[in-house]
């Protein structure tokens, strides 16, 4: 599989959840015939809100892709070197940051929320807020379009760090042996737009 098939695996797959046509739903067969090995395609980088399953949303099968969820979708070092392995040593060809509407931990970032270590991981968002400094509007979490676009940033920065910050990562993109792309999830309609 190269990584554009990857990417039209996962296109096709929130197609099916859209149009309620999923095929991957026989889940204790795909816990049998996964027992002794996994082979996934790609690495879908999200934030841990409820609404956003990786594996529901992109109608995938036990074993099909890498899942690591964070608040606000941010590609700290652990998330980082969760990616080299995936990519590297499992031989995953796509990594999707994907990011979602109604983001709490945006919304938190954009309000300069401190809360015990969550505040450090908001840090991690606030170059997203700040490059969306001149949109129109009030810039609090209450804006819904700001908090939209700052998401949308929030996940292109994040994969564009992802190579900045992983000498793995720009080699294997460098061969065309991966690709990295940000989307987002529209949580009132479960549609994924992929931005690449």
């Amino acid at each position: 599989m190269s990584p554009d098939d990857a990417l039209r695996e996962l296109k096709a797959g929130n197609d099916r959840f859209l149009s309620q046509n999923m095929r991957n739903c026989d889940l204790l067969s795909q816990v049998r015939a996964t027992a002794s090995g996994q082979y996934p395609f790609a690495v879908v980088i999200g934030c841990i809100d409820s609404r956003v399953p990786p594996e529901l949303v992109f109608d995938q099968r036990i074993g099909d892709i890498f899942s690591a969820r964070i608040a606000g979708n941010v590609a700290e070092d652990d998330v980082v070197g969760s990616a080299e392995f995936a990519t590297k040593l499992e031989g995953a060809k796509l990594i999707v940051v994907l990011g979602h509407s109604e983001c709490g931990a945006v919304k938190g970032a954009i309000d300069d929320v401190e809360l015990g270590k969550l505040t450090q991981l908001l840090q991690r968002i606030k170059p997203a807020v700040e490059a969306n400094r001149n949109a129109p509007g009030e810039h609090t979490s209450k804006n819904k379009d700001f908090v939209r676009q700052v998401a949308t940033t929030n996940a292109r920065l994040a994969a564009q760090g992802l190579q900045q910050d992983s000498q793995i990562l720009r080699d294997l993109v460098t061969r065309n042996e991966l690709k990295i792309v940000a989307a987002m999830h529209d949580v009132a309609s479960g549609r994924i737009t992929f931005m690449e």
